[in-house]
């Protein structure tokens, strides 16, 4: 069976990114191997001065490495995190920036970088409070992961996104957590 690795940066009890997330993984679950990543804010170590000191010593904590390996193999991805200060929550990037090594995540001869990932598709889920759709320029999430899919070799690219949730009454909320869900299971089918 196909491994897919989820990455879930919903902070929040009641994410609705994560409500939108949840059935669709689920649905995905019936044909992929799901291994779940739940991020917390302190979940992995900021990768500053002292790691990147002890990377270049060639130094990488085990658990670390091991997850890398596991993204690295992973068949397919799905990201869920929320939209937080025109992007995703910190400890999203954080995650990528412990996940970014060299010779398991991707390669670098000195001239070019080459992804070293198998993933063929990642499926970016989240949910923003304000009026911003994909591809804005206020919308920094996707272009990033989009930028770090080719670092990585991830594949394709395919985004879910509902918006202008805060200032939506609660059943708009629920019909656009819905229309997520609706997209999400669409997108699931050829995923």
């Amino acid at each position: 069976m196909e491994k897919l690795i989820v990455v879930d940066a919903c902070m929040h009890e009641g994410s609705r990114t994560r409500k939108i997330m949840e059935p669709i993984v689920a649905r995905l679950a019936k044909r992929y191997s799901v291994e779940k990543i739940v991020l917390e804010a302190d979940s992995y170590p900021v990768v500053g001065k002292r790691i990147l000191e002890e990377r270049s010593s060639g130094y990488v904590p085990q658990e670390i490495v091991e997850t890398a390996k596991k993204v690295a193999d992973a068949d397919r991805l799905v990201i869920a995190a929320p939209f937080w200060d025109m992007s995703y929550p910190s400890a999203l990037k954080v995650f990528f920036e412990n996940m970014s090594l060299f010779n398991i995540t991707f390669a670098n001869n000195g001239k070019e970088f080459t992804g070293l990932c198998k993933c063929k598709k990642v499926l970016y889920i989240t949910t923003r409070g304000m009026d911003i759709k994909t591809g804005e320029a206020l919308e920094q999430a996707t272009p990033y992961i989009r930028a770090l899919s080719r670092l990585w070799g991830l594949g394709e690219l395919l985004v879910v996104a509902e918006e202008n949730m805060d200032y939506s009454t609660p059943e708009q909320i629920e019909l656009k957590i819905r229309d997520g869900i609706e997209k999400g299971l669409k997108i699931a089918e050829n995923f």
